[in-house]
């Protein structure tokens, strides 16, 4: 019988050696910090310098930032519970949910049960989100085409003016990139590989970003399809095969949560705020689908028939005096340096993997522009922050490829390609910045670095080329670098330090003007632009006055305490608008008066007041820390609230006071206003305002 010797008892030099880190890891620590072996010495420290810039401008006075109060208040509502954390109810009560899917505010509210509910609790989540989604991009472009190219990719998009802004925000864009870039990512694992298994894992990242925004995440799909069909390492069959169970994925992550909502009865959870028929599948294919790109919603008749922040639709809309500063910097290199880069490529195998990471940039870059350039629906400036990806990564490529043709290539085009992408992008950042220099200093700086920058860099690319001298080639190359972000860095610097850029609809650098807006939109919520008529600044639906309610402040609350709150300017108001039964109304003010009688008079109700739309109600929940009815939603023409609901909360003793106008909008808010002023004692205090009680049902 065989029988096997007891190890021999560990020495002291061996014990040491256990506890020691194994050289892997210790190996990929310092990595982390110095970069893979073969990377040039700059590339890691490099990538933390462009990380701490983003982290610095989106987190620069991070306790200021306001964000959206429609969101923010929903965010708060599921501090203090959980159903309406899950459905992503305004209330606590959950009577109404905000018009998109709750997985951003779940990531906010997540961060506020932790950490408590706050301003710098709510914008933490989004400063990490937009940090990430730099490093991302980093290493997607640094695989294919090097430290360089992801350096200048990463700070492009690090200095994107409406990214700088919205990653200051509470809207849920930066959650939507992040998992964007997610999905990407992981496609062009599986374009490398062959393999189904990461295209699963993007179609996973897909389908969470489409519950974050719904069916703005699916802009991309297309050039996800088509670059994984032309380029992965794998027989037709097998592509076609391994995309089935990617799209699979997809449609299982996207819907789940439509689903389930959509399956439960409508009596035990809220209203589909934005729906028509009270369900999640009408706000996708209507409110946040179809109207937002035809102008038509089936669930609120229209979503802005071309109302918007960002000027009229067409081609020429991401140049416009209202979207260029914010996004179009870079456009001009970037297409260009799209045509050159597959026309470099054009002879390469099938599976070449830097052609596939150019044509899901370009597909990036494309369909994002001509969605959003052509989108006849209600649309708002921080929208095109998802294009921003594509922008700065075919800049990064872009840079990288064309220089090296310039250096190296033996046709005499190749010498004029990349000082015609610079000579392009420099003209239009002089053109953006003309048209606010007289906004201040900064942007006459800008204007004249960026114009002295061009033009040395088109002639030392030139001269250096024709003179065969590569130092001045490559100082020209640097210099082409300032030119280019020297305009979207004097916007980012702008709005990293100045308060009134994030709220509704933030955005970055002067204002100038232009651009009619309505309220909800692909990201909720509507504000009038500085420079802009009252009457351009109304909402879509309900012609309802946004400037009210549009910069309500938090303050640090913890959960199950009231967040404290102001009106725009300092004043008591917390929120004034069109109180109407269910819709427009007559323009009731809701002060802070008000709002101070009606918690003293709740007696025990769920809701403190019921009001008519998200807008009100959302002040008013900041302000008192109590659920609010909305009962029209965003718009007021909701049709969430009944008569029969209304006497039903009533007869509960949940509701006893309610908000209405002179008018109502629609037969169901005339129907609610004259009951409740037949059966209601007015507060004669406040106007517009009425008690009810299980007495007042007949």
């Amino acid at each position: 019988m065989t029988t096997l010797a007891p190890p021999p008892a560990p020495t002291r030099e061996g014990a040491t050696r256990h506890r020691a880190a194994p050289p892997a890891a210790r190996g990929r620590v310092r990595r982390l910090f110095t970069g893979a072996p073969e990377d040039p010495r700059w590339a890691r420290p490099a990538l933390w310098a462009v990380l701490v810039l983003a982290t610095a401008l989106y987190a620069w006075n991070m306790s200021s930032v306001t964000g959206n109060t429609f969101y923010n208040a929903a965010v708060y509502s599921g501090t203090r519970s959980w159903k309406a954390f899950f459905f992503g109810a305004l209330d606590a009560g959950s009577f109404i949910t905000v018009d998109k899917p709750p997985f951003a505010l779940w990531v906010m509210g997540l961060s506020a049960r932790v950490f408590g509910y706050g301003t710098w609790q709510l914008a933490l989540p989004m400063v990490a989100v937009g940090v990430g989604s730099v490093a991302l991009l980093y290493r997607m472009v640094k695989r294919d085409f090097g430290a360089t190219a992801a350096t200048i990719a990463a700070l492009a998009l690090t200095l994107t003016p409406i990214t700088v802004a919205i990653n200051r925000d509470t809207n849920p864009d930066p959650v939507l990139v992040l998992l964007m870039l997610l999905g990407a990512a992981a496609l062009m694992k599986a374009v490398r590989t062959g393999r189904a298994m990461p295209l699963v894992w993007s179609g996973v990242a897909i389908g969470f970003a489409f519950n974050t925004k719904m069916m703005q995440a699916y802009v991309v799909l297309p050039a996800f399809f088509l670059v994984y069909l032309w380029a992965a390492r794998a027989s037709l069959g097998r592509r076609v095969r391994n995309l089935a169970v990617g799209t699979v994925a997809l449609v299982v992550s996207s819907a789940w949560w439509m689903v389930v909502v959509d399956l439960i009865p409508a009596s035990s959870r809220p209203y589909i705020g934005g729906s028509t028929d009270n369900t999640v599948w009408d706000l996708v294919i209507g409110y946040n689908g179809f109207g937002r790109i035809f102008g038509a919603s089936s669930s609120v008749g229209s979503a802005g028939n071309g109302a918007s922040f960002g000027g009229e639709a067409g081609l020429y809309r991401m140049f416009n005096s209202v979207m260029g500063g914010q996004i179009s910097w870079l456009i001009p290199f970037a297409l260009i340096a799209l045509i050159a880069g597959l026309v470099l490529r054009g002879r390469a195998p099938r599976t070449d993997a830097k052609r596939a990471a150019l044509l899901l940039w370009g597909g990036w870059f494309v369909l994002h522009y001509l969605t959003f350039a052509l989108a006849e629906g209600a649309f708002h400036p921080y929208y095109v922050t998802a294009m921003a990806p594509g922008i700065a990564a075919l800049a990064g490529i872009g840079a990288v490829t064309l220089y090296r043709a310039f250096t190296e290539g033996s046709a005499v085009k190749w010498a004029w390609v990349l000082p015609a992408a610079v000579a392009a992008s420099t003209v239009w950042a002089v053109v953006l910045l003309n048209r606010v220099s007289g906004s201040g200093t900064l942007y006459t700086v800008a204007e004249v670095v960026a114009g002295v920058a061009g033009a040395v860099a088109v002639i030392g690319l030139l001269l250096g080329r024709f003179t065969r001298r590569r130092r001045l080639t490559w100082l020209a190359g640097l210099a082409a670098v300032v030119a280019l972000l020297a305009g979207p860095a004097a916007y980012s610097v702008s709005a990293a330090t100045t308060a009134s850029s994030n709220g509704t609809n933030p955005t970055a650098g002067p204002n100038t003007g232009g651009g009619m807006g309505g309220g909800g939109g692909m990201g909720g919520g509507g504000q009038r632009p500085s420079g802009t008529s009252s009457e351009q600044g109304q909402a879509e639906q309900g012609q309802v006055e946004q400037g009210a309610t549009e910069q309500g402040e938090t303050g640090d609350a913890q959960p199950g305490e009231a967040p404290s709150g102001t009106a725009p300017g300092g004043s008591s108001e917390a929120a004034s608008g069109t109180a109407g039964g269910g819709g427009g109304g007559g323009g009731t003010q809701v002060s802070s008066e008000m709002i101070t009688y009606l918690e003293k008079n709740q007696d025990g109700a769920t809701w403190l007041v019921a009001v008519a739309t998200d807008q009100t109600a959302s002040s008013i929940i900041l302000e008192s820390g109590e659920p609010v009815i909305s009962m029209g939603g965003w718009s007021g023409s909701d049709d969430a609230m009944t008569l029969a609901k209304l006497k039903s909360l009533v007869k509960s003793g949940k509701l006893h006071y309610i908000v209405v106008g002179d008018s109502g909008q629609g037969s169901t808010s005339s129907e609610i206003s004259a009951w409740v002023k037949k059966n209601g004692t007015a507060v004669s205090d406040y106007s517009g305002l009425y008690r009810l009680d299980a007495s007042d049902v007949g």
